[in-house]
């Protein structure tokens, strides 16, 4: 029978209506489940596994009664957040008994594909949906073009590779596309082309006596909550907090000070704070190095000579101050970033004075602009001339954390794959125009939103099959009316997904999937605190409906279907390669591969083989019982003397990023100068090579778009998918200046009053790309000339607490991925979002 939306989520919500209204979400506040010292006196068990919620990726646990799960807490055994879970984990619990998930595979019967058409979905067997992919997939390589095939990652677990490396390649396809670039790397270039780090730093924050938190919201968001909010109160205690960014966040509200900056002028206050720094001789001497003398030659305007200075641990302070900082003053960055001298020079004096214990913590406000690279740089550059880059209360790296990759698949490639899997991807990464210089290399990094042009245009070649899994790319990325239309043209398109969000709508199947924490099996990487954790995360209910593990279970049964057709190459890699480590044993179905998979790459840290420090797990049952395995504390100073970049050595002036932009202006035989006009980029010359201020790359003229729009996170959005659950709408008002069941847009009462607009009223936001109308709320706390607005609403699908009418795809108040056009910070293939790009206009509806 054909199911409507309509009639599909009436049907849901009898399946889970029982789930959905019981105990676990009563159970949830329940005053005598509260635990006294992190123990409950409830009846049932605590399982461990992990929360996804975001990028912190928390060891948790969750009491499990009668088969149910009704609480959830941090894991206790757990040195990143020392058992305790920020409110996204205890969420989840709505999601994963929401009436309204996914619970049978689905196949569209509507071939017309759109915003606002109903697929006519219909349920059918697994069986079905798996032999309709399989015949779709194998189409590809009978016409001797696999590589027309793609899988597009959403968040993971690091069983990852099965299914976005492994799947595709052995295909026959270059094109396993994660999403990362949709989610910070412009931050990771900051550190890795000045201290040779590519990924996301930890921070020392009990020992920290200033923290200078940058362009993000720590308490909310951005991979340490639960460690930050634990250690907000004593930091506040026994030393300083100061928030760089537009508005008033959670963190600036309690922090000592507040510098509400222009949005994208961050490079211009950072490289301020340098010049204070060097020209009051406040830099850290052990770490940066003095002059021969002892004489402080940076004086504002002047040149020094190079042959005067001897740098320690540090590559070209002294270039650096001559090419960019020695006219970089307080009083200039006063006009730029609206920011008054006085609190400038305050800010960074105090800093100054309690380094090297400081913190300068960069987030991707700061960074996901269109020029963001070179700030990124400059803030991450104010760590090393403090002294605070693997120092005690600073900025560090993290313990590697021991765990095999998956085995190579080369050998089962064959021709066709051999030779298709290394054709062009179709984020066209490490093209003259995208460098992605993850690592240095040129198309080392991803250009996830690059992929929807591409589909449209056909470029490098058309794009016939795809599946996507625990994605939501036409919601979560810029320029979203981009992929509305990409996803129309698609011939073929397989979703996994637990909820029928907007992606799904353009499926032709979909395949219900497990949910992470409390029905999949697998495991993360994670730090905080000083500590790199391997977290599990396990099945610790049993699903409510006929659901499957997205990473590994569903590529298994696809590459049995795959064998039925003549191709076994995929089965044959999963059965000969994953065997289980203890007992020899080869998988013969989804869940051994997926548990021999798992105890494969984990078993480093549980087989006892080698001495890798931190904790000591006795065996596959000890892990799987523990649910973590905890390293030891990183050491400080680790990588004084031996950083990973060019010089070893913390670079001022980056010999990294001159060998890579070389290497990839060779690669297109042209210029460094050219690539960076080609990336929209101003500098020239030197000024490549150095953190330095770069204007603002703005979409929208003043004078008709004249406010500045600022995205923000709640600290309630799992990502994209808290939206269905009522406990997100109800408490809401938990972000500064928001209000619960709606979508506000924040301005400033003086902006408000020259616009004629009251306090709720309507309003439309226009930008150079599309409008969106929301409700219109007075905050003191964004500065006039700019507007805020918190990413998350305005789902036209995903549910019934999502949507305002699903059945009519009628949002609930406005995504502001349909206001901010797509762009990129070329340099690191990120995805834009930040730093003032969009320009808007706002009119009383």
């Amino acid at each position: 029978m054909k199911m409507k939306r309509r009639t599909f989520l009436k049907a849901s919500a009898t399946v889970g209506a029982v789930a959905a209204l019981s105990g676990p979400q009563l159970n949830a506040f329940a005053e005598s489940a509260r635990p006294s010292k992190g123990v409950s006196s409830a009846a049932g068990e605590w399982k461990k596994t992990t929360c996804q919620g975001c990028t912190t990726w928390c060891p948790a646990e969750v009491l499990v009664q009668d088969g149910r799960a009704v609480r959830v807490r941090g894991n206790q055994l757990s040195k990143q957040n020392q058992g305790f879970l920020c409110p996204k984990g205890h969420l989840s619990l709505q999601l994963l008994y929401d009436p309204d998930r996914v619970k049978v595979p689905m196949k569209r019967t509507n071939p017309k594909k759109g915003r606002g058409v109903d697929p006519q979905f219909v349920p059918i067997t697994w069986d079905e949906a798996l032999n309709t992919i399989a015949d779709k997939m194998m189409e590809l390589r009978k016409a001797g073009t696999p590589e027309a095939f793609a899988v597009l990652r959403g968040r993971y677990t690091y069983m990852r590779d099965t299914i976005y490396a492994a799947l595709p390649k052995v295909f026959g396809s270059p094109n396993g596309i994660s999403h990362s670039a949709i989610c910070a790397e412009a931050e990771k270039f900051g550190s890795y082309y000045t201290a040779g780090y590519w990924g996301y730093r930890d921070y020392d924050l009990d020992n920290t006596k200033y923290l200078l938190i940058w362009g993000c919201d720590p308490v909310s968001s951005n991979r340490m909550i639960p460690a930050t909010i634990r250690a907000f109160g004593d930091l506040l205690d026994r030393g300083a907090i100061a928030v760089v960014d537009p508005k008033l966040t959670t963190s600036a509200a309690k922090a000592q000070e507040w510098l509400p900056i222009k949005p994208g002028e961050d490079g211009a206050l950072a490289t301020a704070m340098a010049h204070i720094i060097l020209t009051e001789g406040l830099w850290n001497k052990e770490f940066v190095g003095d002059f021969t003398d002892g004489k402080n030659l940076f004086k504002a305007g002047q040149e020094v000579d190079e042959a005067t200075f001897t740098e320690t641990y540090t590559n070209g302070v002294v270039k650096w101050w001559n090419i960019e900082l020695k006219d970089r003053t307080p009083e200039w960055a006063e006009k730029i970033t609206g920011i008054p001298k006085e609190q400038i020079l305050r800010v960074t004096r105090n800093m100054a004075k309690a380094a090297p214990n400081v913190a300068v913590w960069l987030g991707p406000g700061a960074a996901m602009h269109v020029r963001g690279a070179y700030t990124a740089m400059a803030i991450h550059a104010l760590n090393g001339l403090l002294g605070s880059v693997d120092a005690e209360g600073g900025a560090l790296a993290t313990a590697k954390i021991p765990v095999n990759k998956i085995p190579k698949f080369d050998a089962y490639q064959d021709e066709l794959a051999k030779e298709h899997s290394h054709m062009k991807k179709i984020d066209l990464r490490g093209s003259k125009e995208f460098p992605a210089l993850k690592k240095g290399k040129s198309g080392g990094g991803v250009v996830t939103n690059a992929v929807a042009d591409n589909i449209l245009a056909d470029k490098p070649y058309p794009v016939k099959v795809v599946i996507g899994y625990m994605n939501n790319f036409v919601f979560s990325c810029t320029g979203a009316e981009r992929w509305e239309k990409a996803l129309e043209k698609i011939p073929f398109l397989a979703h996994i997904t637990t909820h029928a969000s907007e992606f799904t709508q353009y499926a032709d199947i979909v395949l219900p999937a497990c949910i992470t924490k409390y029905e999949k099996l697998g495991y993360v990487k994670t730090k905080a605190n000083k500590y790199a954790t391997c977290t599990l995360v396990q099945p610790v209910v049993k699903p409510l409906w006929d659901l499957k593990m997205d990473e590994t279970e569903i590529p298994w049964l696809i590459a049995e279907k795959l064998k039925e057709r003549g191709f076994p190459n995929l089965l044959d890699y999963f059965t000969n390669e994953f065997k289980d480590p203890e007992t020899g044993k080869a998988p013969t179905n989804g869940l051994e591969f997926t548990e021999y998979n798992l105890k494969n790459q984990t078993a480093p840290i549980w087989d006892g083989k080698k001495d890798i420090g931190g904790d000591k797990i006795n065996g596959w049952a000890d892990f799987r019982k523990r649910g973590l395995w905890n390293s030891d504390a990183y050491p400080f100073k680790k990588r004084w003397g031996h950083f990973h970049t060019k010089t070893e050595k913390f670079e001022f002036y980056s010999e990294t990023l001159k060998e890579a932009l070389s290497k990839h202006a060779e690669k297109h035989k042209t210029t460094i100068d050219d690539i960076l006009e080609t990336c929209k980029y101003e500098a020239r010359g030197e000024h490549a090579f150095v953190p330095h201020y770069e204007a603002p790359y703005r979409w929208g003229d003043r004078n008709e778009y004249p406010f500045d729009f600022v995205d923000y996170k709640s600290r309630l959005n799992r990502e994209g998918r808290s939206q269905n659950a009522p406990w997100y709408q109800e408490f809401k008002k938990v972000d500064p200046g928001d209000e619960s069941w709606e979508d506000v847009v924040k301005i400033n009462p003086a902006d408000a009053k020259k616009l004629g607009i009251a306090d709720g009223d309507m309003v439309k936001l226009t930008s150079v790309v599309a409008s969106i109308t929301v409700k219109a709320k007075l905050w003191e706390g964004i500065q006039p000339g700019t507007v805020a607005k918190c990413y998350g609403q305005g789902h036209w699908a995903y549910g019934r607490v999502a949507a305002k009418n699903y059945a009519t795809f009628e949002p609930r108040g406005g995504n502001n991925n349909y206001l901010m056009p797509y762009d990129t910070e070329r340099l690191s293939g990120s995805n834009v979002r930040n730093g003032g790009f969009t320009g808007v206009k706002i009119e009383k509806v």
